[in-house]
């Protein structure tokens, strides 16, 4: 391609609205523009990059054995009645009407749609196994779409759906599944991990994230220092610790203690001269609708997400102050076991505590001394707090480290949610009915682009990897006036273009400088450079974006060497 033929606006100054680095770089490349909130046009630049991610996807995706299909964009109301999704999904499903007065919404993924085809056209367990993929644009209606195209409200995702006939059929796709992305995402020179994660609102019994380590990511994970263990901070567990041997002669009396207009935690240590490991919080929530306390240790955070996988409801939230009253008889900020009336969940910090602080259920009054087991009994001990620096891996016990991550794919074990629930079934080899067993896997492809960039960049401007740059190769002939420069440098471009290499030719009259700036800007990794004094010598520059690395090469050489480095760089991604 020329230059001068691109459609290539390039902005020299850091957009104002742009918060994080791949942003900004990919507005002043003129990779994207924006059209409105949270939707982005991308311009031919940005578009070849998009075409090439989505290239190595499709091989791997291939490879693993799935097939690719294409959805509907628009899908029917009745298809997420049937999963339950419908209300549940929230407002980030974009719903409508039509003309007929048939309630549609724009696909934020394709898990009805595609369990409606498969249910209608598989029968037999002859049929199965199956996987289909799709590319395609989705759309969530994000409340603050932000970060560019990292988050967004219109986006690609490539998605994809396996179909089995047992548990055991649907752990071999998932590891297929799972095995590509690793595959992916080392192919487009990433750092990333592979972490365990929670299901949200795609639902299932299992799920890991892969993570682009950077410190822009939205998303913070765990990792253990010995072992191969890594969480999202949803997600991990804190191991359960030693049971230790319980005195019943160390209890000491229980104490109510007056304590007006004392309410939080720091409130509390402060007026009874107490620590916060001494307290326990006792926090009311509505799971379905019914009551449930939770008991963490003062010093502690629970995390809202542990408690509903627990629970394995569909709604959790803290109870509103007519049902903290019911369960306790005081109002909200007084909560604690002792008699209260409800189910009791204990996050494991409080497993060896004992002549602990918390609330009376009485206003302004706290009690002191309350042991589990004398004062009150818990239903379940169970690990119900996020994560801290100082806990220990849950699978050897080692050291773990904090890190923060953009997710760029999520595999997930969907079991029989959607097959059940929508009437997807086939006949085993005793003509008897079953159930479907699914998996679902998901790669935002924007937001990869978007994450490479987070992880490849200087002051500059971007450093593409080799698989993924729009173009491998910048020609730059450094006076296009000069008829011998442009003669050599139209050589050249038609020489590597026919060998199969991505080439540009900055055939612009601009000045060298310039076009130097746009093409770090732009982030092509080989840069060629035609001057007066090299030509002279029958040579020319040949400069690595990455390294900022030079080599002075003859005119005889440079197809070759330019051919071999390309080479070099894709097969270093792979290895």
């Amino acid at each position: 391609m020329r230059y001068s033929e691109m459609f290539l606006p390039t902005v020299r100054e850091v957009p104002s609205d742009a918060e994080v680095v791949s942003h900004q770089l990919m507005l002043r490349a003129g990779l994207i523009r924006k059209l409105t909130s949270g939707v982005y046009s991308y311009l031919p630049l940005g578009y070849r990059v998009i075409r090439k991610f989505e290239q190595i996807v499709r091989d791997e995706m291939n490879r693993a054995g799935a097939q690719e299909i294409f959805m509907p964009t628009v899908q029917p109301a009745e298809l997420w009645h049937e999963s339950g999704r419908w209300t549940h999904y929230g407002k980030e499903l974009l719903r409508f009407r039509d003309r007929n007065d048939r309630e549609c919404c724009l696909g934020p993924t394709h898990e009805e749609v595609v369990t409606d085809l498969v249910r209608n056209e598989v029968k037999s367990y002859r049929q199965l196994p199956v996987n289909l993929y799709q590319i395609q644009t989705k759309f969530r209606d994000e409340i603050r779409p932000r970060f560019g195209v990292m988050r967004c409200r219109e986006f690609g995702m490539k998605d994809a759906y396996s179909f089995d006939t047992d548990e055991e059929g649907a752990e071999i796709s998932y590891r297929k599944m799972f095995d590509a992305y690793n595959r992916i995402f080392t192919r487009c020179g990433l750092r990333f991990r592979s972490v365990e994660a929670d299901t949200g609102s795609i639902g299932g019994s299992f799920s890991h994230e892969f993570l682009v380590t950077a410190d822009s990511g939205e998303d913070a994970m765990t990792y253990c220092t010995s072992c191969e263990y890594a969480a999202n901070l949803e997600k991990a567990e804190v191991p359960r610790p030693d049971a230790k041997t319980v005195d019943e002669k160390e209890f000491l009396r229980l104490e109510e203690v007056h304590t007006p207009d004392v309410r939080t935690i720091e409130e509390v240590c402060a007026f009874l001269n107490v620590t916060p490991q001494d307290v326990v919080k006792t926090l009311i929530f509505s799971a379905d609708g019914k009551a449930v306390a939770i008991l963490i240790r003062g010093d502690e955070e629970v995390n809202e997400i542990k408690v509903k996988n627990y629970l394995g409801g569909d709604e959790l939230e803290l109870a509103m102050d007519d049902m903290i009253r019911d369960v306790t008889n005081s109002p909200r900020g007084f909560a604690g076991a002792v008699g209260v009336k409800c189910r009791i969940l204990a996050d494991y910090s409080l497993m060896n505590m004992k002549n602990m602080v918390m609330g009376a259920n009485r206003e302004d009054y706290h009690v002191k001394n309350v042991n589990i087991g004398r004062d009150f009994k818990v239903n379940d001990f169970v690990d119900l707090r996020a994560v801290k620096e100082d806990d220990v891996c849950p699978r050897c016990r080692s050291a773990i480290r904090f890190a923060r991550g953009i997710e760029v794919g999520h595999v997930f074990k969907l079991g029989t949610k959607y097959s059940k629930a929508m009437g997807a079934r086939y006949l085993d080899k005793n003509g008897q009915e079953q159930i479907i067993v699914m998996g679902c896997y998901g790669i935002g492809i924007g937001r990869t682009v978007a994450a490479c960039i987070e992880q490849n960049y200087d002051d500059q401007g971007i450093i593409w990897p080799m698989a993924l740059a729009p173009y491998q190769v910048i020609i730059t002939p450094v006076n296009v006036k000069d008829e011998a420069l442009l003669r050599t440098a139209e050589e050249l471009y038609l020489k590597l273009a026919a060998t199969g290499v991505d080439v540009l030719l900055d055939d612009r009259d601009e000045r060298a400088g310039v076009k130097f700036m746009d093409a770090d800007l732009i982030g092509i990794p080989l840069r060629v450079t035609i001057g007066p004094k090299r030509l002279a010598e029958g040579r020319v520059e040949v400069r690595l974006r990455r390294s900022g690395e030079v080599q002075i090469i003859s005119l005889e050489e440079v197809s070759d060497y330019i051919v071999n480095n390309v080479k070099e760089q894709m097969q270093t991604i792979l290895c």
